[in-house]
């Protein structure tokens, strides 16, 4: 299983690449004749939609390669706009620096949305006080060096029922992005917790307990609805409900966002790129599904489709 099932397995300081022989249909890769290899690199968010998306290319096109990296969305950003790679996998947008560099080193792209990823906090079917926690709830929970382990500690107003955490390891993107919206730093969290790259272990170990508590992706969650249920997160506007709706239209904060690609302009003057971006964004709903992440809106994708149909010029 993915680590995620929602999210990518394995982040990495350097790409690590994940060969993927890749091809596309046939209403948009001409019959399975198109050849040569195509660099991705960057988010390991992104990276399993990425592969996800390959695998799905390939059916048709087994002469076409496609490397998958994980350097991270710096990282890949810092390899795409030297040259390095076709395209550039991103969890964010593209920052000023990076613009700079890219435009310096002549790489042109466009932003283009794949998908939407949501993070569900999740606590036992039988906990009927927690139905919203606002973000600095979450964090004296979570927070680095926090020691609440009771929801009285929580709110005066809760039971007296220890809590037991679960939650995504720290090779998940899932973690690294939950610890910075949370607790404010990536990577900072309360050590005392059941980590780990499978989401079953966590749905078991919050189903487990009256008291218990995670977070994984939210496909995840709705694919487990009666073995955890999902709480409502104030981020200071009220709460929200993480649903697709509330994922896709950005309400649900701050544990939603889009997920990125960058194809550079030269990259998708070769035939099999363009192809694949197309059958990409053409594939949007197959493709989120395959990876479990939240799909794009009809009006995303029509974004994302002329987005690069203004690339490929």
């Amino acid at each position: 299983m993915r680590s995620r099932l929602l999210i990518p397995a394995v982040i990495a300081l350097v790409a690590l690449p994940v060969l993927v022989a890749a091809c596309g249909d046939d209403n948009n890769s001409g019959g399975g004749n198109l050849s040569g290899s195509i660099a991705v690199d960057g988010s390991s968010t992104v990276g399993p939609l990425t592969e996800a998306a390959a695998e799905l290319f390939r059916e048709e096109n087994p002469d076409v390669k496609i490397t998958v990296g994980i350097s991270g969305t710096g990282g890949g950003f810092e390899k795409f706009c030297a040259g390095e790679t076709d395209i550039s996998d991103a969890s964010r947008q593209i920052e000023p620096e990076e613009v700079a560099a890219c435009k310096k080193d002549g790489t042109t792209y466009e932003e283009v949305q794949v998908a939407n990823d949501g993070i569900a906090v999740v606590v036992n079917p039988e906990n009927d006080w927690a139905t919203c926690l606002t973000v600095a709830e979450l964090k004296k929970i979570w927070g680095p060096g926090s020691d609440v382990n009771n929801w009285n500690q929580v709110k005066s107003d809760f039971p007296d029922e220890t809590i037991k955490l679960f939650g995504a390891g720290t090779d998940s993107g899932t973690f690294d992005y939950y610890t910075e919206v949370i607790n404010g730093e990536e990577g900072a969290t309360r050590k005392d917790y059941s980590p780990s790259e499978d989401d079953n272990v966590t749905v078991q170990g919050v189903s487990g307990g009256k008291g218990n508590m995670g977070y994984f992706g939210l496909s995840y969650a709705i694919a487990n609805e009666g073995k955890v249920k999902t709480v409502q997160v104030d981020d200071g506007d009220g709460c929200v409900e993480p649903t697709n709706d509330t994922v896709q239209n950005g309400t649900y904060k701050p544990l939603s966002r889009p997920l990125l690609i960058y194809p550079s302009g030269q990259a998708l003057q070769q035939e099999a790129v363009r192809e694949f971006v197309q059958f990409y964004v053409d594939n949007y709903e197959q493709i989120a599904e395959q990876a479990q992440f939240v799909p794009l809106t009809e009006e995303q994708a029509q974004q994302s489709k002329d987005a690069v149909a203004k690339l490929a010029g």
